[in-house]
């Protein structure tokens, strides 16, 4: 026994590969918003990444997955909370889940402190992709700018000369703008921060009428997107403005609640249900086989989550305990995205392909996303990458 204590010592004091023994488990904490208006988001986030792991056996890199669920309540003290419970009680191996930037901010230190990874399924905000950026965070979705730059590049694109812009007053919602503006051209016809959470938009919607933009451009995610479009519609704007939209303004969810209305609205994102590649093929007829819906975004959000802490499971033979290894896996993200091609920038946020889509005809009497062929961003990462100072 003596001989050991050498060993023993030297693991205790570092988990190195040498050390570090194979897990009989992997425990995931997911966090995330699944009450409340915007539980449409979260639902679909955990369904993507349960069936990613049912699908996978049970299993997550060919180890049992417990997959810890709890709703956060849309509050960033409730998010804490139970990161906090994840992390010190339930000794999960990652935290994911968060659909929005405030909430996972107030949480993450939670994780962070505690050498725990996230990986985030949605929440990219900017300041973590830059002098912000944790060896600890990864983003699997798309950093928070990306949609809206991709937006701006496709009004230059459509020869719009001037646009009239809404978000939410948080971090994402102000990177949204300044994503937009990065790359759109033309002059920004007004300018307006609302409250995270808002429903009703008339004094908005007096002023975007009294401003006659060519175009109006929102990010406004979940009930507040659905509500707004219904009452832009409703308001008769829809008739001289032109509405662009973010590819989540525009998913499965808000085109099942606002219907007809959104019928030929064009939208940004990284991934559309018709993209033509083997895994989202199967994400896609997987999904709906089970959950009896076309997916949205943030489902193939999850499942790509779920398949990347899949892929770093079993690059490392399941020694998680070994964070350096785990990283470098994830980092090299051995996996087949949903999306199609898929990489890891230096600040561990996603370098990837953005899509124009268009709402148009199922063919069985409903609506989906329909994406147009030839990428409107190819390859694109951030702007936000070269301040960030990762340690290998």
């Amino acid at each position: 026994m003596d001989v050991l204590r050498p060993l023993v010592l030297a693991c205790a004091l570092a988990a190195t590969a040498l050390c570090a023994q194979a897990a009989d488990k992997v425990k995931v904490g997911f966090v995330s918003t699944l009450s409340g208006p915007s539980a449409a988001l979260g639902v679909d986030i955990r369904d993507g990444f349960l069936l990613a792991v049912k699908l996978n056996g049970g299993k997550l890199g060919g180890l049992p997955a417990d997959v810890l669920v709890s709703d956060d309540q849309f509050k960033p003290d409730v998010a804490r909370q139970l990161f906090e419970r994840n992390v010190k009680r339930d000794k999960v191996d990652f935290m994911t889940g968060v659909v929005f930037s405030n909430i996972m901010l107030a949480a993450l230190p939670e994780a962070i402190d505690n050498q725990v990874i996230y990986l985030s399924p949605n929440a990219a905000p900017s300041p973590m992709a830059g002098k912000e950026c944790n060896p600890l965070f990864f983003a699997v979705s798309w950093p928070n700018d990306a949609y809206h730059e991709a937006a701006g590049a496709f009004a230059n694109q459509r020869g719009l000369k001037n646009v009239y812009l809404v978000a939410p007053n948080y971090q994402a919602g102000k990177d949204s703008l300044g994503g937009f503006k990065r790359t759109f051209k033309g002059q920004v016809a007004g300018e307006v921060y609302t409250k995270l959470g808002q429903l009703d938009y008339a004094p908005e919607l007096a002023e975007i009428r009294a401003a006659k933009p060519q175009a109006l451009y929102i990010f406004l995610p979940g009930g507040m997107g659905i509500n707004f479009i219904k009452q832009f519609v409703a308001a008769g704007l829809s008739r001289d403005i032109m509405l662009l939209l973010p590819g989540f303004s525009a998913d499965q969810d808000v085109i099942g609640a606002v219907g007809t209305p959104m019928a030929g609205l064009f939208n940004t994102a990284h991934w559309s249900p018709d993209l033509a590649n083997a895994a989202n093929r199967k994400f896609v007829a997987e999904f709906e086989k089970e959950y009896k819906r076309t997916p949205t975004l943030y489902a193939s959000q999850g499942y790509d989550t779920a398949r990347l802490i899949d892929a770093a499971v079993r690059d490392t033979k399941g020694k998680l305990e070994d964070k350096q290894a785990v990283r470098a896996a994830l980092r090299a993200a051995h996996f087949e995205s949903v999306r199609g091609a898929f990489k890891f920038n230096t600040n561990q946020y996603p370098i990837q392909n953005y899509y124009v889509r268009t709402v148009g005809s199922d063919g069985k009497g409903g609506l989906v996303n329909k994406s147009f062929n030839e990428p409107i961003l190819k390859d694109h990462g951030d702007a936000y990458a070269q301040q960030c100072k990762m340690p290998r």
